[in-house]
């Protein structure tokens, strides 16, 4: 971990946090409406990914009181898999800075609390960036679009 992630407060998102994570994840894509329709949601269990079930979790970075970046995810049957991370996201001024590998290791935590220990993700395969940032992690190829932890507690040693 950087010294910049370390000096980060990491918590559970709530209600109250969907603007915020709205504004960062429509950066990449879309615009803050459509996010916070979206996240909120997802958050309620309003909106349903393929095969998922619940419980949802979301997390926040915290700088500040000004949230950094989020993690989502949430249990699934997709795949052969138990839980798939949904969305990471990190404010551009801060990404590398480790705050990403940070929201994963609070997502892996709570799915192994869960006993869901094969997580996937859907990634694009253009998306090398993400693509090189899983596999770090130990993520390995599924299908073209997606990767997997075969078993999630490599994140947490």
């Amino acid at each position: 971990m950087t010294p910049e992630a370390s000096k980060l407060i990491y918590r559970e998102a709530t209600a109250a946090d969907v603007p915020a994570l709205a504004r960062i994840r429509s950066l990449d894509w879309g615009d803050e409406e459509y996010w916070k329709c979206r996240i909120s949601d997802y958050l309620s269990g309003v909106s349903n990914p393929r095969l998922s079930l619940k419980p949802r979790a979301i997390y926040v970075s915290l700088e500040r009181d000004s949230v950094t970046g989020f993690i989502a995810g949430h249990l699934t049957r997709r795949y052969g898999c138990q839980g798939e991370l949904e969305w990471i996201n990190v404010i551009p001024e801060r990404r590398r800075a480790g705050i990403a590998s940070q929201l994963l290791h609070q997502v892996a935590a709570c799915f192994v609390q869960q006993n869901a220990l094969r997580i996937c993700v859907d990634v694009d395969p253009a998306n090398v960036t993400a693509r090189q940032f899983y596999a770090k992690h130990g993520a390995t190829d599924l299908k073209p679009s997606w990767m997997v932890w075969n078993d999630v507690r490599v994140l947490l040693s």
